[in-house]
């Protein structure tokens, strides 16, 4: 947020960089899957996907890797894409949910960054529904959150689409 370093992830590692260059340090390594580091719109945490607990939940972090904690605890219904709020209080993410496809689709939850539950903010059609859903994105004034939806019609995922047509 403050524009001077970039954190990404590179084979289930987090590293932060200097936005000018110059050699990445790893902020979460070892065993355990992370990736999707997003920082705190103050800049002084990040949240990411790890599986460190077992399955892909929503974890955060300081800005230089120390205070981990697990704020979601889901073992089966696996959450991703992490997107803070412009205020800080709350993260939204994707649930995976699957079904005949092994892919799957998703919904949009929402979760107070101290902890608790969550809820669905924006909920599968059916659940049959084998279509994405997913990657929200807070708008700038934190009225909305933005999110993918193959809006094709039917409810199966069809690997051969006209994505200059109908996506």
């Amino acid at each position: 947020p403050d524009g001077s370093t970039v954190a990404f992830d590179l084979l289930g590692d987090i590293y932060v960089v200097p936005i000018t260059g110059g050699e990445a340090r790893a902020i979460d390594s070892g065993l355990a899957w992370s990736m999707q580091p997003r920082y705190s719109p103050d800049g002084s945490e990040i949240a990411y996907t790890s599986d460190a607990g077992g399955g892909d939940n929503i974890w955060i972090m300081a800005a230089d890797g120390s205070d981990k904690r697990q704020l979601t605890n889901e073992d089966f219904r696996l959450l991703n894409n992490p997107s803070w709020s412009p205020d800080g209080d709350y993260i939204a993410a994707r649930k995976h949910f699957t079904t005949t496809r092994s892919l799957g689709t998703g919904e949009i939850w929402i979760y107070y960054r101290n902890g608790g539950d969550g809820i669905a903010v924006v909920e599968r059609p059916s659940e049959e529904h084998q279509k994405e859903l997913g990657e929200p994105a807070f708008s700038p004034d934190g009225r909305y959150i933005y999110y993918t939806f193959d809006s094709t019609p039917g409810s199966t995922f069809v690997y051969a689409q006209d994505s200059n047509d109908q996506i």
